[in-house]
């Protein structure tokens, strides 16, 4: 970290904590957007799931919080969480694409 501003009392620790909290939350509606592209891209429920690339992920940031200073448990945590709570939501837009296809069969034809 570059700068990290010398609190003078609680108040302007909370207001850096906000701040950081507005980054934060932008950057996770911002990596959801990319999510969604991502399931545009998928043909299977296992590449939706994506066990290696979880992997991959959980390794690259939690020896990146070691880098930077950041606690790599609660690092890959979040990240678990957040991964989970993605591939769920991802899991929905594979179905619902695949519902169309799923509702020909099975059915009397004309």
């Amino acid at each position: 970290m570059d700068f990290i501003y010398q609190c003078q009392n609680l108040d302007e620790v909370r207001e850096q904590i906000d701040h950081i909290d507005q980054a934060l939350v932008a950057l996770i509606a911002e990596r959801g957007l990319y999510v969604e592209q991502a399931a545009a891209f998928k043909h299977s429920a296992a590449e939706v799931e994506g066990g290696k690339r979880v992997d991959q992920v959980i390794r690259r940031v939690t020896r990146l919080a070691g880098e930077l200073g950041a606690d790599p448990e609660l690092t890959a945590a979040v990240y678990r969480t957040m991964i989970g709570h993605f591939v769920a939501s991802e899991m929905n837009v594979y179905q619902a694409r695949q519902a169309p296809h799923s509702e020909h069969f099975g059915q009397p034809q004309g």
